[in-house]
């Protein structure tokens, strides 16, 4: 099911020489993702009980990153292998130890219709024997530069903005040099927490997500980080991480603490300040669906403070 993307897209009535897309999660690359139910193939589906109804994730091929330039991401996997597992006892091997299938893009649909995320996912598998717990596997890894939806590139740019007028040094955040904290309410795929955890070194992002169910697709199916997973404040429900997290997120999962919550009882029962909260809560009839949610009430109310 790893097969290659054709790009559908319209001729440009231009003299100059198409100007190359760097950004994968560029609105140009949509037509391989926004298709309908029968262009994709079903990866994940299931029922919830939290009133999103039938949960599915399909999958379609992706154009990019194009097979020539896999060999240097195997190289990556290898060397961050050597760093994380041998302790820097790399020596300067290629090829022996991680192949990549292929890349695909990851939908999040709740009812069939209503199309909740969109994520870019790398599959691959290790293939040496020296850690019995990573050979042979197949993994999922989101890409986290990727952000396909366009509002969630808008809710960035909002976000980072008042921030940034805030006096809030931003720059040390980004370094490492200072934490942030971030709240996202409403978890989707994932990939804006994990976009602002990759790109904001010193930020720690706590997720909530109402539904079980949109946390394991996300998990199972969209390549999010499994170590995030909290059953309360300071507690994971894993206690270490999977090996090749260790190799493919090099601490990023550290800061991603994923909840399995209602919204308005987390943020009233916190003790934690948020410098940014961001809120993306939609159900299964792509209705906003708390009240608890809008400007005067319990959530808007203790943000404020």
């Amino acid at each position: 099911m790893w097969h290659r993307a054709r790009l559908i897209s319209t001729r440009q009535l231009c003299t100059a020489t198409r100007r190359r897309i760097n950004d994968e999660g560029d609105w140009f690359y949509s037509s391989e993702w926004w298709g309908t139910g029968t262009d994709g193939h079903t990866v994940f589906r299931s029922t919830s009980d939290k009133g999103n109804g039938i949960v599915s994730v399909l999958a379609y091929p992706s154009s990019r990153p194009s097979e020539v330039e896999w060999g240097e991401t195997e190289k990556w996997l290898e060397r961050r292998y050597a760093e994380e597992i041998h302790k820097n006892n790399f020596k300067g091997e290629v090829g022996g130890g991680f192949s990549i299938i292929g890349y695909q893009w990851r939908t999040l649909h709740f009812n069939d219709e209503t199309r909740q995320s969109a994520v870019k996912v790398m599959a691959a598998y290790h293939r040496q024997q020296s850690q019995p717990s990573a050979a042979g596997s197949i993994f999922l890894m989101q890409q986290p530069h990727c952000l396909a939806v366009p509002y969630l590139k808008s809710m960035v740019s909002a976000g980072l903005a008042t921030i940034a007028s805030c006096n809030n040094d931003l720059v040390d955040a980004i370094y490492g040099k200072k934490t942030i904290r971030i709240l996202c309410i409403g978890h989707g795929g994932g990939s804006l927490p994990l976009f602002l955890a990759t790109k904001i070194q010193g930020a720690v992002v706590d997720i909530v997500e109402i539904d079980p169910l949109v946390i394991s697709a996300s998990i199972r199916a969209m390549g999010f980080p499994s170590f995030s997973v909290m059953n309360s404040p300071g507690q994971r429900a894993l206690s270490k991480p999977n090996p090749i997290d260790e190799v493919l997120w090099k601490g990023i999962h550290e800061r991603l603490c994923l909840y399995e919550a209602d919204a308005e009882n987390f943020v009233l029962n916190t003790s934690n300040t948020y410098d940014m909260i961001f809120i993306d809560a939609y159900d299964g009839d792509d209705i906003f669906p708390s009240p608890a949610l809008g400007p005067g009430l319990p959530i808007s109310q203790s943000s404020q403070q």
